[in-house]
């Protein structure tokens, strides 16, 4: 990695009202905001998107399924609790981050949804906690958890979060915060994809919670990267080799679709099914090898994200193309526009 990259070159200034709070009234409904290879800005709508796309290019997406990984509660001892399930390690037992006033001892129990979920404190891991539920983890979410919305979306989860803030083809039950790059396609969009001889093949990486932590660290160098269950099945893999016989484009929906087909090139063989745990940490000077452009939403500022889309599309590029969006009053983070980036021509 590049020693000179420092985290102040991927800071921009975002009006707070440019952050969206809810989804647009339909998916497809979104602006979407085209930077190609020359480094060129273009204005357009999300159902633009088939009009950048051609015949034998490969959208590859991640099916995992947002889960409702948030739940509230009180110790047995009576302090108040919050649970954000980061990931599952067997049917009744998980990692978590808990919140409370003062930090659980193994052996504490923590009385969820209303008490009739009590849970037990086994250990910790860093900074989550080893939970034992006594159900399985996936009912009792269902059951008594909610939507875990980002920390910069206001209000609490309701029923339109509920079915927005999930892809309509999420398959694979597991993420805590939404692939936001796939909340714009809609049945129709996809159909009408497929009609016109795109490809469509699925990734399955499930989205934590550090997704939203803040690099602390002003070197990129130092900074430890969070990591995240991915698998890329051999179908895809399969239908990467063909896309790229036939000419097409590998086009990755999302950055986390991004960052499971970028580890999968780095630690399979390309052709059988590729599953672990990533720590793949993107920046300008990465050496991409598969994925040839990008459909994805607009990402905080310093944030590992915006480091990955710069590393795509090159640095300047992408900051003017943010100062653009700013300007031209875009809609921001999870509910927010798209953007088309195609990987920057070399010289």
């Amino acid at each position: 990695m590049d020693p000179n990259l420092t985290l102040d070159l991927f800071d921009y200034d975002l009006p707070a009202e440019l952050i969206a709070q809810r989804p647009s009234a339909r998916r497809d409904a979104s602006r979407l905001l085209h930077l190609d290879a020359g480094g060129a800005v273009h204005d357009r709508q999300f159902t633009d998107l088939p009009g950048l796309l051609r015949a034998g290019d490969l959208l590859v997406f991640n099916d995992t399924r947002v889960i409702k990984a948030r739940l509230r509660g009180h110790k047995a001892t009576g302090g108040q609790v919050e649970v954000l399930v980061e990931r599952l390690l067997e049917p009744r037992r998980a990692l978590a981050h808990v919140r409370a006033s003062k930090v659980p001892r193994p052996g504490g129990r923590l009385l969820l949804g209303g008490g009739a979920l009590e849970v037990t404190v086994l250990g910790r891991q860093g900074e989550c906690f080893e939970l034992q539920f006594p159900a399985p983890v996936l009912d009792a979410l269902e059951q008594y958890g909610r939507v875990p919305l980002p920390p910069y979306i206001t209000h609490a989860a309701d029923a339109q979060d509920e079915a927005r803030y999930q892809t309509v083809y999420a398959r694979q039950p597991g993420a805590v915060a939404a692939p936001t790059a796939g909340l714009h396609f809609d049945q129709p969009m996809l159909d009408r994809l497929q009609a016109m001889g795109v490809g469509q093949a699925f990734v399955t990486l499930h989205v934590g919670a550090g997704t939203f932590q803040p690099v602390r660290t002003p070197h990129l160098a130092e900074h430890v990267m969070h990591a995240e269950r991915y698998v890329v099945p051999a179908e895809t893999q399969q239908k990467i080799r063909a896309a790229r016989a036939r000419g097409g484009r590998v086009v990755a929906v999302g950055t986390t679709s991004v960052r499971s087909l970028e580890a999968a090139a780095l630690e399979g063989d390309g052709e059988h099914a590729c599953e672990g745990d990533t720590r793949l940490f993107i920046t300008p000077g990465f050496q991409f090898r598969q994925v040839d452009a990008l459909v994805t939403n607009f990402h905080l500022p310093r944030s590992t994200l915006m480091m990955l889309v710069a590393a795509l599309a090159g640095l300047e590029p992408v900051r003017r193309a943010y100062a653009h969006a700013v300007q031209s009053r875009y809609r921001f983070f999870s509910y927010g526009d798209a953007m088309f980036i195609e990987a920057a021509r070399t010289p």
